[in-house]
């Protein structure tokens, strides 16, 4: 059972982004999570839930923030993702990694901190895909998901491992 922290883009937008994703029958990310941003990645999201309570503590004193989702890019040609602008997100990260203290082998193992790059993944080869449908993918998705929306963060949401591979609301956690 595992635990992550992400941002949710608004709905109408959430809803776009679902159906470019599906018309890959290739990709199974969206079998896997809905699209969003991660802040926290599982590294120290343990069961034992006791980086709960100071994840909220760290969100109740972090103030409401503007997050713009931009350009499709890849990393290597294994990902495709949407760029994002934000510095408060990566503040807020910051802070989240900093209070829950993962191991460092387990911030370099999900790319925290320093290796921390905000985006929305639209699919990857981990799940289904091919080299090539990413490549097709990322030449269609700035088309076809512009205008990128820029929005206002006013919570994170907590995703939960419900079966292997399979992650869902937990819970969602409003800023100050």
């Amino acid at each position: 059972m595992q635990y992550f922290i992400g941002i949710v883009p608004p709905d109408e937008y959430l809803e776009r982004v679902v159906a470019f994703q599906k018309r890959w029958l290739s990709n199974g990310l969206p079998n896997v999570v809905e699209p969003h941003v991660t802040v926290k990645a599982q590294s120290g999201l343990t069961l034992d839930m006791a980086w709960l309570e100071k994840v909220k503590v760290v969100c109740s004193s972090f103030s409401k923030f503007q997050l713009a989702l931009s350009e499709p890019a890849l990393f290597g040609n294994q990902v495709i993702f949407l760029s994002v602008q934000s510095n408060e997100l990566v503040e807020l990260h910051k802070k989240l990694v900093n209070v829950v203290t993962p191991s460092k082998e387990l911030m370099q193992r999900y790319a925290e901190l320093d290796l921390f790059t905000p985006h929305l993944t639209l699919g990857q080869t981990y799940w289904g895909m091919k080299e090539s449908e990413i490549l097709e993918m990322k030449s269609e998705a700035g088309d076809v998901l512009a205008p990128f929306p820029t929005f206002t963060v006013s919570y994170v949401r907590v995703y939960k491992e419900v079966q292997p591979n399979k992650y869902q609301l937990y819970e969602d956690i409003k800023l100050a």
